[in-house]
């Protein structure tokens, strides 16, 4: 009796073990690497999807570039881009289901461009379908292209395996702004409804005899009000935004001393930016406190950097090089974008949340004539592995 009571339980509890009826094998998907947004024409919007290839892996491609154009793999390519226009990005990727004989399957792309016509009438439609679709990653980088973002997608690198990659590893090595999907969405819905998403153009160079290839590279930034970008800051003026939104890391400074022949080069170290918001009756005032360490890369003077008067002369110039920087970029972003990309709309409502209710609706207006000191703080910490200028004689090296 024991024995059929345990065969029943056993025969029973089989009913409630999950099975694998449901599932999708890895060789049943269509892997998208990338992913481009343009708009066709006056109301369709083109879907273009870079999808991995993998028996190029297995064929020996994968020694090769990145992907080709219109569904086709390119020789030796290892992506193709596949594309389809609709009424919007899900009417799009409907008909490229129909095309493509794998389901489609966003979770491993980490890359979407829009392209800059698309951006200019407002991104807050693809951005609907991007954040409401279970499958795009929100760690996934967003860029603007000049022209077509398709154009992007259908390059093939020379060093990475496509050009989706490329870009992404730009944005890892923090060239520019590195914005994510979650951070462009908390930008769009933040109090200055303002966002700076990195901008790509498509350089040729030339290689030996060979044709000119073309590469992406990431030259500046897009910026948006609300949902439409409305301008564009270059790589110089996206550098002070990345020191207001303390967001800097390696990169480096050449200053040229008072008194000096020749320049020194420096890498920020460590870098500590407060933004300090005050109200004054009806002015509303930003103080800028940057308070930052440098290491001397490269000394092309003949100044000794062992010397105190000579290091303040640096510590100087490459305190005025960074307060230039961050001025012009609060001078592009207050009075010729009227974008607050800067934060200070965040800094205002933490700090006076009673007088930011009186502004909220027009922080348009009042962005511009904010009055902005910026007060920078600038030290040297190491001078290199030698103290005097390499390859100079001791006769020539100026101590002051």
């Amino acid at each position: 009796m024991k024995s059929i009571l345990l065969l029943l339980f056993c025969c029973g509890s089989i009913l409630f073990v999950s099975g694998c009826w449901d599932r999708v094998e890895l060789n049943d998907l269509a892997i998208v690497t990338a992913a481009a947004i343009d708009i066709k024409g006056e109301k369709e919007i083109e879907l273009s999807l870079q999808i991995f290839i993998p028996k190029a892996l297995s064929s020996g491609g994968g020694q090769g570039g990145g992907g080709g154009g219109g569904g086709s793999a390119g020789e030796g390519g290892i992506t193709l881009v596949a594309s389809q226009k609709g009424a919007n990005i899900a009417d799009a990727l409907s008909k490229l289901q129909g095309e493509v004989p794998r389901k489609i399957f966003w979770g491993q792309c980490k890359v979407f461009i829009f392209g800059e016509t698309l951006a200019k009438k407002g991104i807050q439609e693809p951005m609907d379908f991007l954040l409401r679709h279970p499958q795009p990653r929100e760690r996934a980088y967003m860029y603007v292209s000049r022209g077509k973002a398709k154009h992007v997608l259908e390059l093939t690198p020379e060093l990475e395996r496509y050009s989706g990659e490329v870009i992404r590893e730009l944005s890892d090595l923090h060239i520019g702004m590195q914005v994510t999907m979650q951070d462009l969405d908390k930008m769009l819905i933040g109090k200055a409804q303002a966002a700076a998403i990195p901008y790509v153009k498509v350089l040729s160079a030339e290689q030996g005899q060979e044709k000119p290839f073309q590469f992406p590279k990431i030259d500046g930034t897009a910026v948006f009000k609300k949902d439409r970008m409305v301008g564009k800051i270059n790589e110089k003026e996206t550098r002070g935004v990345l020191w207001l939104r303390n967001e800097m890391e390696e990169y480096t400074v050449t200053v040229n001393p008072q008194d000096a022949k020749g320049d020194v080069s420096l890498n920020p170290v460590s870098a500590q930016i407060k933004l300090i918001p005050r109200i004054q009756g009806e002015k509303w005032k930003m103080l800028v406190k940057v308070n930052t360490e440098g290491a001397v890369v490269q000394n092309r003077t003949n100044l000794n950097l062992t010397n105190n008067e000579v290091i303040k002369k640096v510590e100087k110039a490459y305190g005025k090089d960074i307060q230039n920087r961050i001025d012009l970029a609060i001078q592009k972003a207050q009075h010729e974008l009227k974008a607050d990309i800067l934060g200070f709309a965040k800094e205002f409502h933490r700090k006076y949340p009673k007088q930011w209710k009186q502004v909220e609706n027009r922080w348009d207006e009042v962005f511009p004539e904010v009055e902005v000191k910026i007060d920078v703080e600038a030290h040297i910490r190491r001078q290199g592995y030698i103290n005097k200028p390499g390859g100079l004689l001791e006769e020539e090296v100026k101590e002051k």
